[in-house]
């Protein structure tokens, strides 16, 4: 009786067997087509992230560099050379400091201002400072590279076991006044932002210390401990026991409230602006449609991989009836 049923069967066990094992490579080709699409479509969650200039690396000299200029034996402090340290003629004190500028990607990163050619920062200060060459004002032009030896002079900010100040690297860019008497008051006013990229550059704020003997405190994120001008004090007065003060005027680059202007220096007004940003809305409505009409499947399979499952099902069964017939 078993065989008989057997007999009467229109797939002997063995064609069961091949048809079944047809069907799971058929299963297995459609996965793995449709895992390769899928994994295709994964977007970086950074890859939309953009600065309108990268970070410049520059590390800050070492022991036996040619820029590396003396250190507290106790490690409480570095110095570097800088080539806008001047000293007053004649010496009339031990009253020193710094007028600094940073400037700062929309992460915060360092950079020099490639990405602002054409535009400066000035920074007043009073007569006290007239007799240095750099000061009555401090002006700093961008990019930083391509007009100054040294751009970045000062390691201001960030710390690292490795150094007495700051993080290992240079970031901002300074004048060094020495020699006024300890009793004189040094100013500076709001900074002012000029040139072509002026637009494209805010000022985050002042951030001024008159250390106590331990020097600058580096262990600060520029951006958030940069304060309103107000509040900074636009100045400070020497003292015997505080013969040190320093301002960083901290800067960030912000292209997105641009004005407008381009590479090749034409003016855009705002109404062009508007109009632009419309016809980019449109377009990229328009673009996206076609990029979906175009990704669309040729042979209008409603999922991929199901064509190589029919090909294969259909490959399958060709066999099947082949051996039958000869059967």
């Amino acid at each position: 009786m078993l065989g008989s049923r057997g007999s009467r069967s229109p797939f002997p066990g063995g064609w069961r067997g091949l048809l079944a094992l047809g069907l799971g490579l058929a299963v297995i080709g459609s996965l793995i087509a449709t895992g390769a699409g899928a994994s295709a479509g994964i977007v970086d969650p950074d890859s939309n992230s953009s600065v309108s200039e990268e970070e410049y690396v520059e590390p800050a000299p070492e022991p036996g560099d040619p820029y590396f200029e003396a250190a507290a034996e106790d490690g409480s402090w570095v110095s570097y050379e800088n080539p806008r340290d001047e000293y007053r003629s004649p010496y009339l004190g031990d009253g020193s400091g710094k007028v600094c500028v940073t400037l700062v990607n929309e992460n915060g990163d360092h950079v020099v201002g490639e990405s602002v050619p054409n535009t400066s920062v000035t920074i007043p200060t009073n007569d006290v400072t007239s007799w240095h060459s750099h000061a009555d004002p401090m002006t700093v032009q961008f990019p930083m590279t391509d007009h100054y030896d040294r751009p970045l002079d000062a390691d201001q900010f960030g710390t690292s076991p490795d150094v007495a100040q700051g993080d290992g690297y240079m970031d901002s860019h300074c004048i060094e006044l020495h020699g006024n008497p300890e009793d004189a008051t040094i100013e500076y006013g709001e900074a002012e932002i000029s040139g072509e990229h002026a637009d494209e550059i805010d000022v985050a704020g002042y951030i001024q210390q008159v250390p106590e003997g331990d020097g600058w405190d580096t262990d600060i994120d520029p951006v958030t401990a940069a304060e309103p001008y107000e509040d900074a004090g636009g100045g400070w007065t020497y003292r015997t026991e505080a013969s040190h003060g320093q301002v960083v005027v901290v800067l960030q680059l912000d292209a997105a409230t641009g004005g407008g202007s381009d590479p090749g220096g034409s003016n855009t007004t705002d109404s062009d602006v508007n109009e632009m940003d419309e016809t980019d809305e449109t377009n990229d409505t328009t673009n996206a449609s076609d990029q979906q009409i175009d990704d669309e499947p040729e042979d209008d399979s409603p999922m991929p991989g199901f064509g190589a499952l029919a090909a294969l099902i259909a490959l399958s069964v060709a066999v099947l009836a082949r051996h039958r017939n000869r059967g």
